[in-house]
């Protein structure tokens, strides 16, 4: 564990490090903007039945022309629960009987009626063309939108298998990780290059493979029998580690981009929705790091998911006429969301032993990207019950944040280096924190 002496030899929190988080968020912010397109490429507009003797540009010919349009609506699309204009039924004839009700309805749901089988006309005043008006996504077709997105978040999904591959070609390694897997060579050729970036001179008298090995002995001679990725699945303690985190981490993503992606769900104005979660997310991630240092990496999980769980449970009961309330509600349950996100990647990496810490999160990974993917999905479910996808969210966030109890918390603790560090955690957990105690190394 004395790999925190060569990182203070390279400058520690230096220009090549900063350097690196920058060039990282940029590639983020590309990514992540393409995500949230979808909440604007698959909105659905306002939308009715296409009715011939309103929509037609030669009806004025009979003599209808000189009637007003909504009095042609009256009496060609019947009317639902809020008195709006049905969005997938019109009458089968006109109804010129309710001409003569002077705004008064009576109840039309008598009257034949049938789908829209002309197609829609869409309200072009927000969106003027969308996924949903090319194709027409509504009605009986509304499934397909979800299945749309589905496709996005599942090529987003293999995306990240593949490319994980070919990242290594652009990114430098990790010299701490060149180390462990047995590579001194490499990973001091990464130290002196970070050297210097910081701006430190002699790095070269003073980073030599000698300095390295002395300083490295321990980790150099657990990196002489490197362990193979099925291993991590044959220890116990390691295999419950990553059980558990993958479905952290599923619930994790299953709750963020079940907010982040169905922004028409919760709200009328998804511009401003749209906004304010960007904003959000900022203050959510300070949160998040104050509360990691200060709670632990444990309770601050289950903090946030379990508030997460309760705005889940909260925003659909919240009627659609307030607008206000729902706006505050959601935009709270995305922070809290982005907070949860941020302390599950913290917490996950400092679990993963060294040797096997870019595999096991890269497993991890690749199941938050699958409850990413499913969650267009689930928002199918709104056709048997407006309450139940959101239901499904909580269910998974409260239990994520039970399952948290059963990590170990690891707030100023030392990082496992080999396969042996985690199976003898329970049997060397005290004598290892009486030898390493002036090792802060988990400490923000």
């Amino acid at each position: 564990m004395a790999f925190h002496k060569l990182l203070d030899q390279v400058g520690g929190l230096g220009r090549f490090q900063i350097l690196q988080l920058i060039f990282l968020c940029i590639s983020s912010l590309i990514v992540y903007s393409h995500i949230l397109l979808e909440n604007f490429t698959a909105a659905v507009p306002g939308h009715r039945c296409w009715v011939h003797i309103l929509d037609n540009d030669t009806i004025s010919a009979n003599g209808t022309g000189l009637l007003r349009q909504d009095a042609l609506l009256r009496i060609s699309i019947p009317l639902d629960s809020n008195l709006e204009p049905e969005k997938c039924r019109r009458f089968l004839h006109p109804q010129w009987q309710l001409l003569h009700l002077n705004g008064t309805f009576s109840n039309t749901s008598e009257l034949d009626t049938e789908p829209c089988v002309d197609g829609w006309v869409y309200d072009r005043s927000s969106f003027s063309s969308t996924i949903v008006t090319e194709w027409d996504l509504v009605c009986q077709s509304q499934s397909l939108k979800s299945m749309a997105k589905f496709s996005f978040m599942a090529g987003m999904l293999m995306g990240s298998i593949i490319s994980g591959h070919l990242s290594d070609r652009w990114l430098a390694e990790s010299a701490r990780w060149l180390i462990i897997t047995n590579k001194p060579e490499e990973g001091l050729k990464e130290l002196r290059r970070a050297a210097r970036r910081n701006g430190v001179k002699n790095a070269g008298d003073t980073l030599t493979m000698e300095v390295l090995r002395s300083v490295m002995q321990e980790e150099l001679e657990a990196a002489k029998s490197k362990p193979p990725a099925c291993d991590m699945f044959r220890i116990p303690n390691l295999r419950k580690r990553i059980c558990l985190l993958s479905f952290v981490r599923f619930a994790n993503c299953m709750s963020f981009y079940g907010l982040t992606l169905h922004l028409q769900h919760l709200g009328t104005n998804v511009f401003l929705f749209q906004i304010l979660f960007g904003i959000v997310t900022l203050p959510a991630n300070y949160i998040a790091l104050l509360a990691l240092n200060h709670l632990g990496r444990r309770i601050s999980q289950i903090l946030f998911m379990l508030l997460v769980g309760i705005f889940f449970l909260t925003i659909p009961s919240v009627p659609q006429d307030m607008q206000t309330l729902r706006l505050v509600l959601s935009t709270l349950g995305v922070g809290f969301s982005s907070a949860a996100l941020l302390c599950s990647f913290t917490h996950g990496n400092e679990l993963m032993p060294t040797v096997i810490r870019a595999t096991a999160s890269g497993i991890i990974g690749i199941i938050g990207n699958i409850g990413a993917a499913l969650t267009p999905l689930l928002m199918i479910l709104t056709v048997y019950s407006p309450h139940l996808p959101w239901i499904v969210f909580a269910v998974f966030s409260i239990l994520a944040g039970l399952v948290i109890i059963l990590l170990p918390e690891t707030r100023n603790r030392p990082l496992p280096d080999s396969l042996q560090d985690v199976e003898n955690k329970k049997k060397g957990s005290r004598k290892a924190e009486q030898e390493d105690i002036s090792i802060k190394v988990t400490q923000f």
